[in-house]
């Protein structure tokens, strides 16, 4: 290797390095925010979760036609199981920061992260 291509990969893995401290930063001021999670079903609420509130985890069941329930930990929310055709719920895995969103439409079943 040249001297010039030394300079160049330590000056990409700085940048690289960089922006994943700076990931972290801003994941950190993130989790002081407020954050809720809103869960509605057929248009109707079903429960308001201030989710940097929430001290032990919990499991919430769903009522309709399909089974389903959601996981609530502190700072994060999931669909756990649920007996849907297709699952894609259950696959999206933790919400956790504000704009996300999980929706189980045979069940009429969202859930989705705000902030104030």
């Amino acid at each position: 290797m040249k001297k010039h291509d030394v300079i160049l990969v330590a000056v990409i893995i700085f940048m690289v390095l960089t922006g994943f401290g700076g990931l972290k930063v801003y994941q950190r001021q993130n989790e002081k925010e407020p954050r809720f999670a809103v869960i509605t079903q057929d248009n109707v609420l079903v429960e308001r979760i201030d989710l940097n509130a929430v001290e032990e985890p919990r499991e919430i069941i769903l009522p309709g036609p399909y089974h389903e329930i959601l996981r609530v930990e502190k700072g994060r929310i999931r669909f756990k199981e649920a007996d849907c055709p297709d699952r894609i719920c259950v696959r999206r895995g933790w919400l956790q920061n504000p704009g996300e969103i999980a929706v189980c439409l045979p069940n009429k079943a969202v859930v989705r992260i705000t902030g104030d």
